[in-house]
């Protein structure tokens, strides 16, 4: 199995795209993570949701979990605010990390080595020539472990 056959499209973003649509994306599509895309279409991060969580989370509460409790449900319900206005590149973490890239012919094997390497829970296939760099698609954990006991 070779990762170009593991590859399946998937939903990815810009940089530019908008926060709270890439929340929603991530919602409904029940995606572990987005695909960041840089300009030329190459992969340049990726947008995990408990990410987007954590920005939801006033800091104070990530400091102090015990004031989440005194937080009334009404405000708690505005929490999604506080991406309004806020742009994917706006959410990712300051010290980015490369997403991890596959090539077309890496077996499952180094795929799998790859994505607990980076603790990522998916991985960009891409193929790369003389003309440039294209996103083939991506491995989901969830994809590789389906793929990997169907093997068994």
């Amino acid at each position: 199995m070779r990762a170009r056959d593991l590859a399946v499209p998937y939903t990815s973003v810009t940089l530019d795209s908008d926060a709270l649509d890439a929340a929603r994306l991530l919602s409904e599509q029940r995606l572990p993570g987005l695909l960041v895309l840089d300009d030329d279409g190459v992969p340049h991060a990726v947008l995990p949701a408990s990410r987007l969580v954590k920005m939801l989370v006033p800091p104070y509460v990530i400091e102090d979990p015990a004031l989440a409790a005194v937080v009334d449900e009404r405000h708690a319900d505005r929490l999604c605010a506080a991406l309004a206005g806020r742009s994917v590149r706006d959410c990712l973490p300051k010290e980015r990390r490369v997403p991890p890239i596959a090539a077309p012919d890496d077996t499952a094997l180094e795929v799998a080595a790859l994505m607990a390497r980076e603790a990522s829970p998916l991985v960009a296939v891409v193929e790369r020539d003389a003309a440039g760099s294209r996103t083939l698609g991506v491995i989901t954990a969830a994809g590789l472990l389906d793929r990997l006991l169907e093997a068994r």
